[in-house]
């Protein structure tokens, strides 16, 4: 019968069930893991430009991440080179304990610094929407673009 052979000699009948089964075993646990090394590469970078009014009210720039997924963060970065703003303030906010909270906020000029920013520039782990916003001083900046760039990794 298929999956058993007979000990010549003996004639004793034996099954190979026992070996299909654990070789199923590791055949899902390669699965798993190869799943797993599969996330180390990343995911494509998310790039993008948002127009809005910069300076007539803080305005969402992107929304990084899905609520319920787990991400790491890597490199948040955007440009500034279409703003004149002498402040233009860029805020990150993302959920505590089922509350969205700001968790980061710093200042930039437009024209004196560079224009590309690194706002995140390291890991961060986000479990919900990292919500990203931009406020420019300068009405001149309103209906202009920010371009953005950033790399998650699933986790």
């Amino acid at each position: 019968m298929p999956g058993e052979f007979y000990v010549e000699g003996g004639k004793t009948k034996a099954s190979l069930t026992a070996i299909e089964s654990a070789i199923a075993g590791l055949e899902a646990r390669l699965e798993a893991i190869k799943s797993q090394t599969d996330k180390l590469s990343g995911e494509s970078p998310f790039e993008g430009s948002t127009v809005a009014d910069w300076q007539t009210t803080e305005s969402n720039l992107v929304m990084a991440g899905a609520p319920g997924a787990r991400y790491k963060l890597h490199d948040f970065s955007i440009a500034v080179h279409n703003l004149s703003g002498s402040q233009v303030t860029v805020r990150l906010y993302k959920k505590i304990n089922g509350a969205e909270r700001k968790v980061y906020e710093q200042s930039f000029d437009a024209a004196a610094d560079p224009p590309g920013l690194p706002v995140v520039n390291g890991t961060w782990a986000i479990h919900d929407p990292l919500r990203v916003t931009v406020k420019s001083n300068d009405p001149a900046d309103n209906g202009k673009s920010v371009d953005y760039d950033f790399m998650l990794e699933a986790m």
